[in-house]
């Protein structure tokens, strides 16, 4: 019997700066990748919390609007390092995106169609629409296994994609269903495990934070109102004053209340959030095209940081796009720049606000179920992102076609783009078949591009 180890020393602020920012620096691919990442270090090499406590805090950042790894982040360098701890690890935790997509935006503006620049993002959206489909997969095989919540899935596909029911609608009502058939005692809706990774066996008494509460993580009204009064003027202050100088219909006011909105209502996780942002980015405001939309996501899915820092490039291309008297290089950095601020912004106050009474709440089944439910949804908004992103890369024009009294968006068969079909498949059979990971298949799709266009196969 092998002895047990002692309990880690509690680090230092300046020790916790050095591992946030290592991080943040392997943050690739996506949300999963991004919490992988997080309970390796955290969980298994420092041990500075156990495997319950990390899924508890994994599971309230799933049930929250917004980027759920950021503000896992958020949750646990509070945990550490009380307010201070958070900051700092939610602020570097989104650090080397933002850097690396306004980089990429502005190159995009200046340079996106020359054609080299133009294959290589040719040969990304094969690649974004296969990682994509490899979500949808992953996360059903992992959530839907029970016919209930194989229920909910397709009914949320059919409500977005059939009826294009808005997106907060179907979330709120695949929670209100799970924590109901809860409450009843339904079988069905008995959370069955955590949603995260397992398997390391670290039990929170080996830990640094072991298994009470640190004093600093108790409810504190005073506090809690402070500190929601603090981001609430951060995050709608600018908003507010963008409204009263600019007028409401200034594109930098629209940026700063849709993206405000995004922050508020989109749960499920970043390609349920890219579903509703794409929805509206390009068929409500035209800020960019179907195809952009995708270059964006290639671009944050081969960036460190949250995938959903694609927001940024979209708020930098509808800027660039739609203000006036503006020089448009530096009307995309102010919207980037916007966005960003209040995409994440609320990330903060969400945490700050509500774990203090989550820490009390661990196995609640109610709220688990809940969650189940939310996630079940989200495979479905996640499948219709995955048609909509199928459809503007493998064919060239797509129609609404009334069928059955209803308005369907549907692509032209006749119009189908081969290189991007044969493209889509190469990338598809190396993903599924060979297990390339993420990174190595956008390089591969982006240089298949240069390859393609070299030998004068894309218009």
């Amino acid at each position: 019997m092998s002895p047990k180890p002692a309990s880690p020393a509690p680090p230092s602020f300046a020790e916790a700066v050095v591992v946030w920012a290592r991080i943040a620096a392997l943050s690739f691919g996506g949300p999963a990748g991004q919490i992988a990442v997080m309970h390796r270090i955290l969980v298994e090499e420092k041990r500075w919390l156990g495997e319950q406590r990390f899924l508890h805090a994994l599971n309230y950042c799933m049930l929250l609007p917004g980027p759920e790894a950021q503000q896992l982040a958020i949750y646990i360098g509070w945990l550490m390092h009380r307010t201070l701890g958070g900051l700092m690890a939610g602020l570097l935790f989104i650090l080397p995106g933002f850097v690396a997509i306004m980089g990429l935006s502005v190159i995009y503006m200046m340079l996106g169609d020359t054609g080299p620049v133009a294959a290589l993002f040719f040969g990304l959206k094969a690649a974004v629409l296969v990682v994509v489909v490899q979500a949808v997969i992953r996360l059903g095989s992992r959530i839907l296994h029970r016919g209930a919540l194989l229920a909910i899935a397709a009914a949320a596909f059919v409500a977005i994609f059939v009826f294009g029911l808005p997106f907060p609608l179907i979330i709120l009502m695949a929670a209100l269903i799970g924590f109901a058939g809860s409450r009843a005692g339904l079988g069905a809706f008995t959370p069955k495990g955590a949603h995260g990774p397992s398997g390391s066996g670290v039990a929170d008494i080996d830990t640094v934070l072991g298994e009470g509460s640190p004093a600093h993580t108790r409810p504190h009204l005073g506090w809690a109102l402070r500190v929601a009064g603090v981001i609430l003027v951060l995050w709608l202050g600018p908003v507010l004053a963008l409204g009263l100088s600019l007028g409401w219909d200034n594109v930098f006011t629209q940026i700063a209340v849709f993206f405000s909105k995004m922050a508020v209502v989109t749960f499920g996780g970043a390609y349920a959030v890219l579903a509703y942002v794409a929805q509206e980015a390009v068929q409500t405001f035209g800020w960019l095209a179907p195809g952009e939309m995708l270059d964006g996501l290639g671009m944050a899915e081969t960036t460190p940081g949250p995938l959903i820092m694609v927001t940024q490039f979209v708020g930098f291309m509808g800027a660039a796009r739609g203000a006036s008297g503006l020089d448009p290089l530096w009307a995309g950095v102010l919207g980037g720049v916007l966005t960003t601020w209040v995409t994440f912004t609320p990330c903060f106050l969400w945490i700050f606000l509500g774990a203090p009474f989550v820490e009390g709440l661990r196995g609640a089944r109610a709220l688990n179920a809940a969650l189940q439910a939310i996630t079940a949804a989200v495979v479905g908004v996640i499948l219709n992102l995955a048609v909509w992103f199928g459809m503007h890369v493998l064919f060239n024009e797509v129609r609404a076609v009334s069928l059955a009294g209803l308005t369907l968006d549907l692509p032209v068969a006749s119009s189908v783009d081969l290189p991007s079909l044969l493209l889509t498949i190469a990338a598809a059979v190396t993903a599924f078949g060979f297990k390339l990971g993420v990174i190595p298949l956008m390089l591969g799709c982006a240089l298949a591009g240069l390859a393609l266009h070299g030998a004068g196969l894309l218009i």
